[in-house]
């Protein structure tokens, strides 16, 4: 939830103004950086103090400011449903390993956003490929990150695991 807090308390501020997002969650550090360079924001740091990380983030002045983009191909969750028996198709859960671990697709990989890029040698890009996370943020990102580098068939899911109501696995 770090992004959707930045941008309700980002809209309250003056360009050039910093401001500081609390988190416990680590996977906040990619998101939070992630968010800023698609929007144009500047991503100061992150100060670890024991279980709290506190993010700084300075506001851009309208010149800086980019649209913010949303990817541009994705599916209803009702229809990823449908779809989970045709292969060849491949689920990307860039939550992370933490909220993987409590419930997820089956059959679905897990690699957080933080480890995406480090990691592509994982995905296999002849497939089509769905991406989804807890709330849409994360996998918006990473699908943009994915179609950049060249993946073709990326598809983020929409509006999330929050609301995937069919069997989960759990480990």
């Amino acid at each position: 939830m770090p992004i959707v807090k930045a941008k309700k308390a980002m809209m309250n501020l003056e360009p050039g103004q910093v401001m500081e997002v609390q988190a416990i969650d680590k996977g906040s550090i990619a998101d939070l950086k992630a968010w800023a360079e698609n929007t144009g924001h500047q991503y100061i740091g992150t100060v670890e103090g024991g279980d709290l990380l506190k993010h700084y983030l300075r506001k851009a002045s309208d010149p800086e400011l980019k649209e913010e983009i949303k990817h541009e191909y994705t599916i209803e969750l009702n229809k990823l449903h449908s779809k989970l028996n045709e292969p060849p198709i491949s689920i990307l859960d860039v939550c992370e390993p933490i909220e993987f671990a409590f419930g997820h697709i089956p059959g679905a990989v897990n690699i957080p956003l933080g480890e995406l890029d480090e990691r592509l040698d994982e995905i296999d890009q002849n497939k089509e490929l769905y991406i989804i996370c807890r709330t849409v943020n994360r996998s918006d990102l990473a699908a943009q990150k994915l179609t950049e580098k060249g993946y073709k068939n990326v598809i983020n899911v929409l509006p999330g695991m929050s609301t995937w109501d069919s069997p989960i696995e759990k480990n």
